[in-house]
């Protein structure tokens, strides 16, 4: 009884101080359902901030699967190159160059090396950048290294650089002003990035006008299955993810998937479904056939990263930029769990 006693004792104290790290086991295993199989024909990638990091990520490393991308308030792909301090210097203030040459010859090296899809298949690809002139986290020289990266493989970039907006999600009907760097981080430019990204992506005369309202389903889903191991957290991702389908989707017509990711201290622990209801994608997948996922991270001390940032610097691990990187793993698992 007094083995039985000490035990007890020992594992809630390992769980107190995991808890204290950010570390936090599922309660029970899969607590949410699982993501369900649609009839998905295209697959495209989108993302703010770190999430836009991590959507060039996915668009690179897994560029046969994805068909085009939207990155916002970010830089070129591998920016960070592993390291923190490399990652806010270079791909934050721009006080010296993102190295664009040395990137692209990475990327071709590793493309060789099949440690991410073939650079051939980025020819064509049309990959829409979105970046403001007072923005004080991105500055300007980042993203546009990021879209002459793209450009120097041959996708076909659209480049929007000329709103005042600050470092945030810019939506029709966003709370805060243009100019703005603040929680929730969605700002309102007077204008609408997300359709004219789907535009860029699907051709202008393809892209219908949103719904007024949303008459959809925003469910929420088990993301720990779809991670390497079977828990998410340990890779500072979310325990579950969010998941939005029209009714036309849902009843098994062909639709397209869009994967949607937030930005740092924007996952739900910080905003809830908040940026799954307020993208403004959702009012376009109603009238395009459209699935949007809305993929989370979480928390983590352990990985130095209490701001629930996508890693783009390589906390997870030398690989994060590469296909093996067990986040973009859990998201391409996901995908493929969709029909993507």
């Amino acid at each position: 009884m007094r083995f039985r006693s000490l035990r007890a004792a020992a594992v809630t104290l390992a769980a107190a101080l995991a808890a204290g790290l950010g570390v936090t086991s599922p309660a029970h295993a899969w607590g949410e359902p699982g993501l369900p199989s649609l009839n998905i024909t295209d697959t495209y990638v989108t993302g703010i901030s770190s999430g836009g990091f991590m959507a060039s990520q996915l668009q690179v490393a897994y560029s046969g699967t994805f068909k085009g991308s939207g990155i916002v308030a970010a830089g070129p792909y591998y920016c960070g190159k592993g390291g923190i301090v490399t990652g806010l210097i270079a791909c934050g203030t721009g006080l010296i160059s993102t190295d664009p040459e040395g990137i692209e010859n990475i990327t071709r090296r590793w493309s060789a090396e099949g440690k991410i899809d073939p650079v051939s298949n980025l020819a064509g690809k049309p990959v829409w950048t979105y970046h403001g002139t007072k923005d004080p986290l991105v500055q300007d020289r980042v993203s546009d290294e990021g879209v002459q990266f793209y450009r120097d493989f041959g996708a076909r970039t659209a480049y929007h650089d000329y709103d005042p907006a600050g470092h945030g999600w810019p939506t029709p009907n966003a709370p805060l002003p243009c100019g703005w760097t603040f929680y929730p981080f969605l700002i309102n430019c007077g204008n609408d990035p997300q359709g004219e990204m789907l535009r860029h992506w699907m051709g202008s005369g393809n892209v219908n006008a949103p719904a007024a309202t949303q008459t959809g389903t925003l469910t929420e889903h088990d993301q720990d299955r779809y991670t390497p191991g079977g828990w998410a957290q340990w890779y500072s991702l979310g325990s579950k993810s969010y998941l939005y389908t029209p009714s036309s989707c849902a009843a098994g017509e062909a639709c397209k998937l869009v994967v949607a990711l937030h930005g740092c201290l924007s996952d739900n622990k910080f905003v809830g479904s908040r940026f799954a209801r307020e993208s403004h994608l959702n009012e376009y997948a109603d009238t395009n056939h459209l699935v949007i996922l809305y993929p989370q991270t979480d928390i983590s001390l352990v990985r130095l990263n209490p701001q629930g940032c996508w890693d783009w610097w390589g906390y997870t691990g030398s690989d994060y930029a590469q296909k093996s990187a067990p986040q973009m793993r859990a998201i391409v698992n996901e995908v493929h769990a969709l029909g993507g």
